[in-house]
């Protein structure tokens, strides 16, 4: 499993974890708002920006999030962080995707 990590527009892969090892590091971050979000087969989010510091898990399926530079898929019980104001899209797959993200002030 990878952990993918946006920073400065920069992509950096490393380990994973379990979804309740993810949920306590989160919360030891100090991201408090946690939702569970589930997007269709295909749906594709043009290139945007968030005002919030983001961690998601993925649950199920897969999706492509792209930046200016890289870009990654990620599947089942992978994650990911993205910092407040990096440019990016994402692609979900085939199969849909069903993540959790957390939030906070970026």
């Amino acid at each position: 499993k990878r952990q993918f990590i946006f920073r400065n527009r920069r992509l950096t892969i490393g380990l994973t974890m379990d979804e309740l090892e993810w949920r306590n590091q989160v919360r030891q971050d100090g991201f408090d708002d946690i939702s569970k979000i589930k997007w269709a087969p295909g749906l594709f989010n043009d290139m945007h920006t968030h005002d919030f510091k983001a961690n998601l898990f993925v649950v199920s399926g897969e999706m492509t999030v792209k930046t200016d530079e890289e870009e990654i898929t990620c599947g089942a019980g992978e994650t990911g962080a993205l910092d407040a104001g990096v440019p990016h899209s994402e692609l979900v797959g085939s199969a849909g995707v069903c993540f959790l993200i957390a939030r906070k002030a970026g």
